[in-house]
């Protein structure tokens, strides 16, 4: 935490790299609180002005999420996806090295709407196995899913769903996961999701659904995930 004010190098954009050491810390990564700005700027020896300038980059680089009245802290990057590189929720934050807590899970059946039937081919009236799991990092969830499982699959609902998932579906019935279609889009909260998700209603959530096929390119998995926005990154790769 030392800047050198003999060196050509400005200030803030040594402060810059101070903060991005700092925050690589495991408990920036899993929600802690910057230092608040006056003790920050007394410990570098900087002015506020120059401190703010270096926090206000690493905002709009999207590392960091300053909230009024609250504090600045790190933008966790709960997801990176694509349509060539994708794993279980499990296994991305395992990557990512962002420490899990399970809040709640849900397993139960429930008939398919005409978007979820029309994708396994099945009627209406069918019953799918759905399990409901709200998760995220010790100080908050950040993320519900909502997976109903083809019902032509030997799913019964009674499997350890604390496993990671398709690791779970591949030792219990041999079911390989290989392909994943991907929609995303974005909404508020509403009340119902902001008290789950720990926002308010008037909060952005983002929405990722999930389209799973095994390797003989049979439907598996429906799966639907509502995201607070402060907690998630979607990336895509185009190469020409």
């Amino acid at each position: 935490m030392v800047l050198n004010h003999k060196s050509n190098i400005p200030l803030h954009l040594q402060a810059q790299e101070i903060i991005r050491k700092l925050i690589e810390q495991k408990e920036y990564k899993n929600g802690k609180l910057l230092p608040n700005e006056v003790n920050l700027a007394a410990e570098l020896h900087i002015s506020r002005n120059t401190l703010r300038q270096a926090i206000n980059q690493l905002v709009n680089e999207g590392i960091l999420i300053r909230k009024r009245g609250v504090g600045t802290k790190v933008a966790i990057k709960g997801i990176t996806g694509g349509v060539q590189n994708w794993h279980s929720f499990s296994q991305e934050m395992k990557m990512l090295g962002i420490e899990i807590k399970n809040y709640a899970l849900l397993v139960h059946f429930k008939n398919p709407d005409q978007d979820i039937a029309q994708f396994f081919g099945v009627g209406l009236d069918s019953s799918c196995v759905v399990m409901e799991r709200l998760r995220g990092n010790p100080d908050h969830p950040f993320v519900l899913f909502i997976s109903y499982f083809n019902p032509n699959l030997p799913v019964t609902g009674d499997e350890n769903y604390n496993m990671p998932l398709y690791e779970m579906l591949e030792q219990n019935y041999g079911i390989v996961v290989k392909t994943s279609r991907e929609e995303i889009s974005a909404s508020l909260a509403g009340p119902e999701l902001a008290g789950k998700l720990e926002i308010r209603p008037e909060d952005p959530i983002l929405i990722r659904k999930r389209f799973v096929y095994d390797t003989e390119d049979r439907p598996v998995e429906y799966n639907i995930g509502y995201y607070r926005a402060d907690s998630f990154t979607y990336s895509l790769v185009a190469t020409r």
